[in-house]
């Protein structure tokens, strides 16, 4: 049983659902590509669906042991009082209960599929006397579990308000710093039971890689922290190529350096390291385009629905127009100090930007799908080829 479906007794204290993440649908290639095959599923459900069954059981953003111990359930006390407030970790808590699209679980399921691809080491028997349960070992199973605490960390993290930029209609100051406290002592909690499973390992090559991709996802959030939408500074003069370094650090290393240390688990050579890692990183930087492709490409979006000024359509059609032209088309959006993002989303989709982004998506599952070619056929393989698939397609 999946850590969702023991969480969904939370509906009650946290009220109704948030917004749902739209599944992730594919996008039509002008690069190179593989054809796909009609049999791979095209809804992101079923892709996770089937990856499940083949790791053997759902799998959960959190451990159980994590779960089910009483600072967790002092906190899931503490989160019920920001019930009917504006507190953004009350959106993140309803995020992970009511996560019907399967997005939050992705990088545990990727190590676990990636684990089963790979199989054990054909040069190194020393783990063969491992636990091992569908093809996986115990230890990539500690791993997977690892790595969505620390997600989950930098999500509950992530929702810490800056009391300096609070408006009136943001509420009263006691529940947004009642807030605050509750989820920097919950993201603390989840990164501390992250870094004792860690040490569990014993491993400190796994310890390292892990703690680096925790380093670099500071560094990462810190850079979008220090160019945030601001009044008089709502865009970044930024390349792709700048965006891709800083893209990378945020989303893309936690699941590439996971992939990796479960091949180290298992005692297997650099090169297979590296293609695990490969895959990990490409795999995520195609998730984060999609994601950011959303708003450009739902058949049905509400005017007022936002967009991040610094998304990969937005920095590919500033690096196409031009820092000049972009400034203007941003004061042309704008209606009484507020940016009209219906207004500046036409704008966007009638230049290039999207249909670059679309590429760049398609690249990168490119690059993923050949780091697959390393590992022999299987189900596990299959499975990571049909996550590529769907995240790669808008069909």
């Amino acid at each position: 049983m999946s850590l969702r479906q023991l969480l969904l007794r939370l509906p009650c204290y946290l009220g109704a659902s948030g917004p749902r993440r739209g599944p992730l649908d594919t996008i039509s290639s002008v690069v190179s590509w593989r054809a796909q095959s009609s049999r791979s599923p095209a809804h992101w459900n079923q892709v996770v669906s089937d990856a499940e069954k083949i790791v053997g059981y759902p799998t959960s953003f959190m451990s159980l042991r994590c779960l089910l111990s009483d600072e967790l359930s002092n906190i899931a006390m503490q989160v019920r009082k920001l019930v009917g407030t504006q507190h953004p970790l009350l959106t993140t808590a309803r995020g992970l209960v009511h996560d019907s699209q399967n997005n939050l679980q992705l990088r545990g399921l990727v190590v676990l599929l990636i684990s089963k691809a790979a199989g054990p080491s054909s040069v190194n028997a020393s783990c063969q006397s491992y636990d091992m349960v569908s093809g996986i070992y115990s230890c990539q199973r500690s791993l997977a579990e690892i790595t969505e605490l620390i997600h989950t960390a930098l999500l509950v993290h992530r929702g810490i308000v800056n009391l300096d930029e609070l408006q009136s209609s943001d509420g009263p100051l006691k529940d947004m710093q009642f807030g605050n406290k509750i989820a920097i002592l919950s993201g603390d909690f989840l990164l501390a039971n992250a870094c004792n499973g860690l040490a569990l390992l014993q491993n400190t090559k796994v310890v390292e890689l892990l703690a680096s991709a925790l380093m670099d996802l500071v560094q990462g959030v810190y850079h979008e922290n220090s160019t945030s939408a601001k009044e008089n500074h709502i865009t970044d003069d930024i390349g792709i190529l700048t965006w891709k370094k800083q893209t990378f650090l945020s989303h893309g290393a936690l699941l590439a350096k996971s992939c990796q240390a479960a091949m180290e688990l298992a005692k297997h050579d650099a090169e297979v390291q590296d293609m695990a890692f490969q895959y990990g990183k490409h795999m995520a930087m195609s998730h984060k385009i999609n994601s950011d492709l959303q708003p450009f490409i739902k058949e049905k979006t509400s005017d007022s629905l936002t967009f991040n000024l610094n998304s990969a359509p937005v920095v590919l059609h500033q690096e196409f127009l031009g820092r000049d032209l972009w400034i203007k088309q941003i004061r042309e959006a704008q209606r009484k100090g507020r940016l009209d993002y219906a207004k500046l989303r036409e704008t966007i989709n009638a230049g290039k930007g999207v249909t670059s982004a679309i590429d760049l998506c398609r690249y990168h599952g490119n690059k993923a799908l050949e780091a697959l070619e390393s590992f022999p056929p299987s189900e596990a393989r299959t499975a990571l080829e049909n996550i590529v698939f769907a995240v790669t397609r808008f069909s």
